[in-house]
């Protein structure tokens, strides 16, 4: 290697003779070959010389940037820049192959891959597995084929599209465990790989740092240093030029772990470096580069160590943290001159002008981590280049796919954290930082994941230190002045959360970087064992406390909502609480105390600056808040800890009691603030204060936020004075002035209608700082089935939701992990699964999971409710939920209250947190407000009382034991004179009765104009001085007293001055009225007043008799219950027997109030103030009831509305609409019109119309004649062929008797409509036809109804609202005459046959004309031309002449004849139901009929083509050889009869008689059954043929020989015979035809279903006809039914013996004769063409139910085989991939690849396959999409996951299963048509889809 170096450097070089290109080739192998042989003799020194000489040729770096080639080179590389490139690697793969061929060098190479590890690497968006059971590291991911290839059953894995890009972690036993490794990679397999031979990759390590250094010096070249920042296309233009180059190392590295290890000694060998690049030799070129590299890396603000070799610390000492030696030796490099570049193009070109930034001059920088580079090998280059190019795809990849090499991993570690200043510097820069960040990410998290290695970077290359440095410099660049507290002196600088650093998350990678490595147990103890470290980490912190300040606006509302809150939020989860939880995980053993005591010990630190900072003393400022409080939530979690898992004395890392105070305010302030602004006092500020407010209780916050600071406020309450935590609480939330025994009270701070939201929020907040227990002694457990049964509570749950919205430890590794063990435990314990249920019609419900009784019974919390709500509403809706339950079990009937429940009992630290509930301060206002809600006060709500309750019951729960009767008997009310209460316990202070107490009253309030009270009591006034009177209380006075006492106790140095620094805003007495002090008499105690409450709730005198009196049992044995439900009542009953428990004299005065009958309250008087505002008050109660009584009345009246109306959803309970079957009194049909709500007939002039949806379908044509389903492909084998559906069997058939027969007549022979047949269906409401004009004019210029397109006639009912696009008109005529048409008449099938005759051929049979254009008759054009233009114009036209005539009759008689068939489908396919079934009462076939037969009597048939002819009469045989130029017309035996059926009868002028009906259906009957016997002898064999031919023939003379199918068959055997249609049968024939032998059962069976589909038509047809309904029967004996039903069979029939179809025959002329015409036919077209003749002959009628695909059951299999589908159109592999269901088609939705004439791929497919409605399944999102027609919609997913939940565009990639309920809806819709009715939201796709 070393001589090979040498060479570089400088050696001569050999003149290489040109060759023609064609020899060229060869002459490569050649050379390499001889290189090789040179090259491996002992002595190689020539021959490396000359591989260096032809290598510095081939790979001169001049190349790509010199755009004009040189002739020379023109001529070697065939021309063209791009020439040249692919040259040289053509040259680099030779010599690496030396002198073999390529492919078979790197299948050798691969041949010694030792393939331990997958490593597979992969960029964004593709589809990986992460398996929560199988990884040790939150980041594992595994490839696809890892992943199935491993054993993951009943594992928590989940499929994922990586955002950034990732690599398969299979193998790598840092990372994942072993069980989880697929089998590719569970074999150790490096022992049994033989060993590399030498000279197989010597080549390679002489071509290779050639070839590397040559890419270096593209990079160098590519890379201009202009003044601005390069702009990207410059650079994406020389890396496209360096595609192939970076493309050829990634194969290589592909090739294996030999390859790989030979690369990872040319990356990084430093010899090879230093030779290749210092830039020394005599090569210009080289030279140039070396000093392009040079200024590239001045400019990026680093430094080349060479030049300044000022700092001494080039390589520390490993171990000691150099920001320890530096930064506090007092080194202070100043950053104002550091990277000003960079600072001033920021400041420049984001013209932030609106706040001044701070720069921080004096800052801790160790220079060596941010501004010093040096490389000493090309690994170290390339990242360098890579980073500066802003990490380009190909060359991430490249730099991960070595990872697999261990050597190369840790190099390539040390390198990046080498470059990781830089890094930073780049990512601030950059244009495309969300790209790069991603890109950043996929590297480091390969890199950091794993733990050893994290741990030996940190030790060798000072991780942490790195990490920190960046961190705090990054953030360094976006500071302001805080505004907090103090505007003009604060000292404190906070991040500006407007900055795109933060509002674009640039910071983002390096965040996620620190998280992961502090995830490792090794890494984060050296973290927290590092004071300085810590000291820098919480001053990185404190620039987030008291971000986004928010200042409440007082007067008008703010222009301009900022949204940078989401910024903020999102800064303090990611930069500062996700690193907490990752230290927090550490800290869970006591002998981790340490680590607590550091980080506290440094929290404090960083507080108490920041405290000075922004000059704190004692009163926070009025009306700004921050919901930003790290270091606050730092030190409360670390405390938390420190209790819980550490058995830390809690005492022991408090500090005094000032800072405590301190501590207790900030967080306070949010807690009032979220009360003001749910009272709607900061709505000035906009919605986005809502925002935070919400955001801050938000699950994925709300441990990190809300929690933390209620649990400091918990600590702080338990370690201060009660009476001063109390009265700051009141203080904060501004209800002081509230709280006062006078009726009236002037409150300076808070307006009158926000006091009582304020007070409710102000106990509230106590009732939750009291209850909560979440860091107070609650377990884990006991915690997550806490959160559970709130969040179900509220409302019923999907699994994912649930796991959403349970708050879990933000850091992956802290051992809850969602999903575990012990979620789904907890889940079941708590709560019953709902399966996802079904209404018709209706929304898809997803399976959701509900309380069980007994949590409702026993669990259900409100305050837990409350403290985690994020919208009141929900709070309303788990009370109501309660309710009901509470009903429904007959536990309580009335309106419960919240009920009281016990709590887990407080961890010992904690339990000075009781002593707020027996302090003065607090009994004084319970009393207060006991006393105002029954004096009836304003602003006091039942929610008040509700908490005030509860904290008196929280109270004696919790009283101290010491209390003694006797004690308490002496202190009588002589021992307090000034104070309300003698001691501070509850239990006592109950039943301490207040006589006297002096309020300050305005001198406007009632109290004042009362005489002394001297007057009225017996008492002189000087007496009443001594009887207790409690002085005026004034809270803020109490606090300020104990806030001296406190300061006064803690600083006993004398020089501390001490300063009350009250603000004079809280105070302004001038602008109120004057004060002035009353007296009032008040004579009650607490015991009293709840006593009286309880007869003012209950509505009754002396309501309340002690409990015990009657059973003394309740007091020796009390059965208190953990969990009470009840109302105000039972509240005020349980705390009245807790308090005589608790204290025999408690019992004794209650039982003495309870003697004395206490007279009603005397009324007060109310002044006329008072009056208005009752008045006003009641006015608006009344109003209130009338407006719900009335709404109560709208809803009645609309549900009864909807019920009659209202019937798409649930067609059962309908009313049939009064059109086809009419009563026969009435003598016209009557018709009501829904706009203009008038009713009458249908008439001439004014016609009605039935409001119908006109829509193409496809629907029977993919009907099977195999039961077999289709199932979806799902290999490349299973393809799916449509040449067994029922439309292409139809098309065959179409056109091969268009190939032989006459056009006009072929078009008669058959029906269209199996593909885009028109299918029509109403609501059956009607309408006047000229409403309905004025109605769409209407809708025309009302523009809001998107959804329908009015241009295309599309609107929706008028009263249903049911989806319509055309109006049918109604056929005047009138109901009697339908009657008379109806009666038998006992006419012979002769004369009827003559009279059928005879109205066909009389042209204006019609009552009305033609000619005269009546209105009616101008509809009837319009709907019938609705009905052509509903469906494309390839459905329409078949004719071979276009525009003929028969066409369009061919269509007419073609859309009666879809209707029926579907019609048919959806009574299930035959018609044993019977009865008028749903789809009747919406038919609207008689009005489609009468439209229909208008139109074909415009076109007369001409009377010889007439097939009645034919049918009915014996034709002379000559008539037959006349046309034998032209194409003969269709045998009649290949008629289709259901098609001559619809022809003949919409031939007849209408209405139609039953009789000639019946005719007709008689006639026709006679043909089928002859069909049916040829089909039966053309299937059979020759012997059978004969057999029967012989038996029939001998009883051909018997009288009903016309009767007998055995008589028919053997005639139609021997007429047939007489042509060629038996003959030529080969061998090869014999396999078609059936081995079954024929019984006569079986004939009987086979005839039968042979004509079972034209009885079932004639049937449905004779049902809307003439309105008879359809019997019902068993499914064997349909055809015996049916036949009768339609009169074939005779009346006098005896169905005894087996029922023998030929019995309903009834020959119109003798049957052999006309048997014997029609043979004819057949034979004389059989003469030339046998085959066709006999496959004409065999019709498939029995075709079964049209069903969509079925599909898998798993998801994935559907997954894995599509998604990564190549288009079949444009070979793509489509970005949306789609499936059709109807038919299996692969399409790609939205591709613009596939689109044609404007329409993409799908749209396209809808309208190719379904006629315009097109039923697909998205592959990538598990949705399925409908078109119909031009709109679209989701209809919703059938796949679902064990929880019955979807997972729309598998965001959660679980794995999901068919839910066949749901598919079967799909299916039903789509056969039904009803997707239009059903499916709601419905948009435009402008053919996009």
């Amino acid at each position: 290697m070393a001589a090979a170096a040498a060479a570089a450097v400088g050696g001569p070089q050999p003149p290489q003779p040109e060759l023609p290109a064609a020899g060229l080739a060869l002459d490569k192998a050649a050379t390499a070959a001889h290189l090789k042989a040179a090259l491996s003799r002992p002595d190689n020194r020539a021959g490396a010389e000359e591989l260096q000489a032809l290598l510095e040729r081939v790979l001169s770096a001049e190349r790509p940037l010199a755009v004009a080639a040189d002739g020379e080179e023109a001529a070697a590389g065939g021309g063209g820049p791009g020439a040249a490139e692919e040259e040289a690697l053509e040259w680099c793969k030779c010599l690496l192959a030396g002198g073999g061929g390529y492919e078979e060098f790197c299948a050798a190479v691969r041949a010694y891959d030792p393939a331990a590890l997958c490593g597979l690497v992969w960029t964004a968006n593709f589809v990986a597995y992460r398996c929560r059971t199988c990884g040790i590291s939150p980041c594992m991911s595994l490839c696809a084929e890892c992943f199935h290839q491993g054993d993951h059953t009943g594992h928590d894995f989940n499929m994922f599209r990586s955002q950034a890009g990732g690599a398969c972690d299979c193998g790598d036993s840092n990372v994942m465990r072993e069980s989880g490794f697929c089998r590719r990679h569970q074999i150790k397999s490096s022992s049994n790989i033989p060993c590399v031979p030498k000279d197989l990759l010597m080549m390679s390590e002489f071509v290779l740092p050639r070839f590397i250094f040559c890419l270096i010096q593209y990079l160098r070249e590519g890379y201009n240093e202009p003044a601005d920042v390069p702009s990207e296309k410059d650079l994406s233009k020389v890396l496209q030029l360096l595609e192939p180059q970076i493309s050829f190392l990634e194969d290589l590295t592909k090739m294996g772990g030999a390859m790989r290890s030979v690369l990872t000694q040319v990356l990084t060998n430093q010899q090879n470096y230093k030779d290749l690049t210092s830039g020394l030799g005599e090569n210009t070129c080289a030279k140039k580069s070396h000093e392009k590299y040079l200024i590239a890396l001045k400019s990026s603000g680093l430094t080349y160590p060479e030049d300044k070799l000022v700092y001494g610390i080039q390589e520390p000492s490993a171990g000691t943290s150099t920001l320890a030696v530096q930064g506090f030796a007092g080194a202070t490099g100043t950053l104002g001159q550091l990277d000003s570049s960079d600072e001033e193009d920021q400041d420049g070109s984001q013209g932030l002008g609106k706040r001044k930034r701070v720069k921080l001059s004096s800052s801790t920088k160790d220079q060596s981590i941010m501004d010093v580079l040096k490389h000493k090998s090309f690994l170290e280059e390339l990242l360098f280049w890579t980073i500066k190019y802003e990490f380009p795809q190909k060359m991430v990849t490249f730099l991960l796919n070595m990872l697999p090499d261990q050597e190369y991993k840790v190099a390539f570690t040390k390198t990046f954290v080498q470059h990781y200043a830089f890094i930073m510097k780049t990512l601030k820069k950059s244009h495309e930082s969300d790209t790069m960040s991603n890109r950043i990410v996929h590297i480091s998290v390969q890199l950091f994941s794993n733990e050893e290695l994290a741990r030996q970077v940190t030790e060798e290359c000072q991780l942490l230190d790195i990490m920190v440095t960046v961190l705090l410099y990054m953030m360094e660049s976006c500071l302001i002045k805080s505004e907090l507290q103090d505007e003009e002196n604060s000292l404190h600088v906070v991040v500006n959360c407007g900055e795109a650093l933060l509002k674009n998350n640039t910071y983002w990678p390096l965040v996620s970087d620190f998280i992961n490595i502090l995830s490792h147990q090794s890494v984060a103890k050296k973290f927290l064992e590092d004071h300085g470290l810590l000291v820098t980490w919480m001053n990185f912190v404190s620039f987030f406390q008291g971000m986004n300040l928010n200042k409440r606006e007082l007067n008008e509302h703010v222009e301009f909502e900022s949204q940078t809150y989401y910024a903020a939020f999102a800064a303090e989860l990611e930069a500062c609480a996700q690193p907490m939880w990752g230290l927090l995980s550490h800290c869970k053993v006591r002998e981790t105390q340490e680590y607590t005591r550091n980080v506290v010990r440094y929290c404090l630190e960083a507080l108490q600056d920041w405290f000075d900072a922004i000059n704190f003393v004692d009163e926070p400022a009025p009306n700004q808040v921050t919901f930003h409080l790290p270091l606050h939530r730092y030190y409360a979690m670390f405390l938390s800890k420190a209790v819980k898992c550490q058995e830390l004395d809690l005492d022991s890392v408090l500090p005094d009691q000032e800072m405590l105070m301190k501590l207790m305010i900030h967080p306070l302030q949010i807690q009032a603030s979220l009360a003001e602004i749910h009272s709607n006092m900061w709505v000035r500020n906009g919605l986005q204060i809502k925002g935070q407010a919400m955001t801050y209780v938000q699950s994925h916050f709300c441990n990190s936020m809300i929690d933390p600071d209620i649990y400091l406020l918990q600590v702080c309450a338990s370690r201060l004075d009660p009476d001063y935590f109390i009265s700051s609480v009141f203080e904060r939330f501004k209800v002081v002035d509230l709280l006062t025994m006078a009726s009236q009270h002037q409150n300076t701070v808070l307006d009158a209608e926000h006091e009582r939201s304020m007070l409710e929020g102000a106990l509230t907040f106590l009732v939750i700082l009291l209850s909560l227990r979440l860091h107070l002694g609650m377990s884990d457990d006991e915690i997550l089935r806490a959160e559970m049964v709130a969040q179900l509570c509220m409302n019923d749950r999907t699994h994912s939701s649930l796991l959403d919205l349970i708050p879990e430890n933000p850091n992956p590794k802290s051992g809850i992990i969602p999903g575990s063990y012990s979620f789904e435990s907890v889940l079941s314990a708590v709560a019953d699964f709902k399966a996802p249920v079904f209404e018709p019609g209706g929304s898809m419900q997803q399976g959701m999971y509900t309380p069980k009784a007994e949590v409702w019974d026993q669990e259900f919390d409100p305050v837990m409710v409350i403290l985690r709500t994020v919208y009141r509403r929900d709070v309303q809706s788990a009370m109501d939920r309660y309710t009901a339950f509470l009903k429904q079990n007959g536990k309580f009937p009335g309106n419960p209250w919240p009920p009281y429940k016990k709590r887990t009992p407080l961890h010992p630290s904690y339990k000075g947190l009781m002593r707020l509930l027996h302090c003065k301060t607090l009994h004084i206002v319970l009393f207060t407000l006991l006393y105002k809600i029954l004096m009836d006060h304003q602003n006091l709500s039942e929610h008040v009382l509700c908490m005030v309750l509860y904290l008196i019951e929280l109270g004696l729960e919790n009283s101290a034991d010491e209390e003694s009767d006797e004690e308490a008997s002496v202190c009588g009310p002589e021992r307090c004179h000034d104070s309300w209460f003698p001691g501070s316990n509850l239990v006592a202070n109950m039943r301490h009765f207040i006589n006297y107490v002096r309020v300050r009253v305005p001198e406007t309030a009632p109290e004042v104009k009362r005489d002394s009270p001297a007057s009225t009591s017996s008492d002189s006034l000087g007496s009443l001085q001594n009887s207790g009177t409690a002085q005026v209380f004034s809270l803020v006075a109490e606090r300020r007293k104990k806030f001296q006492e406190i300061i006064n106790r803690s600083s006993n140095e004398a020089n501390q001055v001490v300063r009350p620094k009250t603000s004079s805003k809280w105070s302004a007495p001038g602008s109120a009225p004057q004060l002035t002090t009353a007296i009032l008499e008040i004579k009650e105690s607490i015991l009293s007043l709840l006593i009286k409450l309880h007869h003012k709730l209950s509505g009754k005198q002396n309501s309340y008799y002690p409990p015990w009196l009657d059973d003394i049992e309740i007091l020796i044995q009390p059965e208190i219950p953990k969990y009470s439900h009840g109302d105000g009542i039972t509240a005020v009953e349980r705390i009245l027997l807790k308090a005589a428990l608790q204290s025999r004299m408690n019992k004794r005065i209650i039982e003495e109030i309870c003697r004395k009958v206490t007279p009603p309250v005397p009324p007060r008087k109310v002044t006329a103030a008072e009056k208005k505002t009752l008045d006003k008050e009641e006015r608006r109660q009344k109003a209130r009831e009338r407006q719900q009584k009335l709404l109560a009345e709208f809803a009645s009246r609309q549900k009864s509305f909807m019920e009659t109306a209202m019937d798409v959803d649930s067609p059962e309970n309908d009313i049939p609409m009064e059109i086809t079957t009419a009563e026969p009194q009435v003598s016209e049909a009557v018709y009501d019109c829904v706009i203009c709500g008038q009713s009458g007939p249908s008439s001439e002039d004014r016609p009605t119309g039935l409001v119908v949806l006109l829509q193409a379908s496809s629907v029977l044509g993919q009907c099977r004649d195999n039961t077999e389903p289709k199932k979806l492909p799902i290999t490349e084998e299973e393809q799916i062929y449509p040449w067994d559906t029922c439309a292409a069997v139809h098309d065959v058939r179409l056109s091969l008797l268009q190939r032989y027969f006459k056009d006009s007549s072929c078009l008669l022979a058959v029906s269209i409509g199996w593909e885009g047949g028109v299918y029509v269906q109403t609501c059956g409401h009607t309408l006047h036809i000229d409403c309905h004009k004025s109605y769409m004019e209407s809708l025309r210029n009302d523009q809001v109804l998107q959804g329908f397109s009015v241009d295309k006639g599309e609107f929706t009912c008028p009263l249903c609202r049911q989806f319509a696009n055309s109006v049918l008109p109604c056929y005047p005529g009138s109901n009697m005459e339908n009657n008379l048409w109806q009666r038998p008449s006992n006419k012979s099938l002769q004369d009827l046959i003559k009279e059928v005759e005879e109205l066909q051929g009389r042209p204006g049979a019609f009552p009305v004309s033609i000619s005269s254009e009546t209105n009616l008759s101008k509809e009837m054009e319009s709907v019938m031309k609705d009905i052509k233009n509903t469906t494309q114009k390839k459905y329409r036209d078949y004719s071979k002449t276009p525009g003929s005539p028969d066409n369009d009759f061919l269509f007419m008689y073609s859309v009666a004849r879809t209707n029926l068939e579907l019609e048919l489908i959806h009574r299930g396919g035959n018609l044993c139901s019977g009865g008028a079934s749903t789809a009747g009462k919406r038919s609207c076939l008689n009005q489609l009929f009468h439209v229909l037969a208008l139109h074909m009597r415009l076109y007369s048939i001409d009377s010889e083509f007439n097939p009645w002819g034919k049918l009915t009469q014996l034709e002379e045989m000559n008539s037959q050889l006349g046309n034998e130029e032209q194409q003969p017309e269709v045998p009649i035996l290949y008629h289709d009869v259901t098609s001559l059926l619809l022809i003949q009868i919409l031939m007849m002028p209408q209405p139609l008689r039953k009789d000639h009906f019946t005719c007709i259906v008689k006639v026709l009957f006679a043909l089928l059954y002859t069909q049916a016997l040829v089909a039966l002898s053309v299937k059979c064999n020759e012997e059978d043929r004969s057999a029967w031919k012989h038996t029939g023939a001998l009883k051909k003379n018997t009288c009903d020989a016309e009767k007998s199918y055995k008589v028919l068959l053997s005639f139609v055997i021997s007429e047939l015979s007489k042509g060629k249609l038996y003959h030529e049968e080969g061998a090869q024939e014999c396999a078609m035809v059936s081995p079954i032998a024929w019984s006569s059962e079986s004939m009987e069976k086979y005839l039968q279903d042979f004509c079972l589909p034209f009885l079932r038509i004639t049937s449905l047809l004779q049902h809307h006809l003439f309105g008879e309904d359809l019997p019902s029967c068993q499914e064997e004996e349909e055809f015996s039914v049916l036949s009768s039903c339609l009169g074939l069979l005779p009346t006098f029939y005896q169905t005894e013996h087996p029922f023998i179809s030929a019995s309903c025959l009834d020959w119109p002329v003798p049957a052999f004769d006309i048997i014997a015409q029609w043979c004819s036919e057949i034979n004389s077209f059989t003469e030339r063409h046998a085959e066709q003749g006999k496959a004409l002959l065999i019709q498939e009628s029995r075709w079964k139910l049209p069903h969509l695909l079925q599909l898998p059951e798993n998801y994935n299999t559907i997954f894995q085989y599509y998604h990564r589908k190549t288009c079949s159109v444009c070979t793509k592999v489509p970005k949306d991939p789609a499936v059709c269901l109807v038919c299996g088609t692969f399409v790609c939705l939205k591709g613009l690849c596939c689109k044609q004439q404007s329409y993409c791929e799908c749209v396209l497919h809808s309208q190719n396959c379904g006629a315009g409605t097109g039923i697909f399944l998205l592959v990538n999102a598990s949705v399925i999409i409908i078109i119909r027609g031009h709109r679209f919609c989701l209809w919703g997913s059938v796949y679902l996951d064990a929880h019955g939940e979807e997972d729309r565009d598998l965001r959660r990639g679980k794995p999901l299963y068919i839910c066949k309920e749901r598919y079967k809806v799909l299916e039903q819709q789509w056969i039904s048509h009803t997707f239009d009715h059903i499916n709601k939201r419905w948009g435009p796709h402008y053919n996009g889809l």
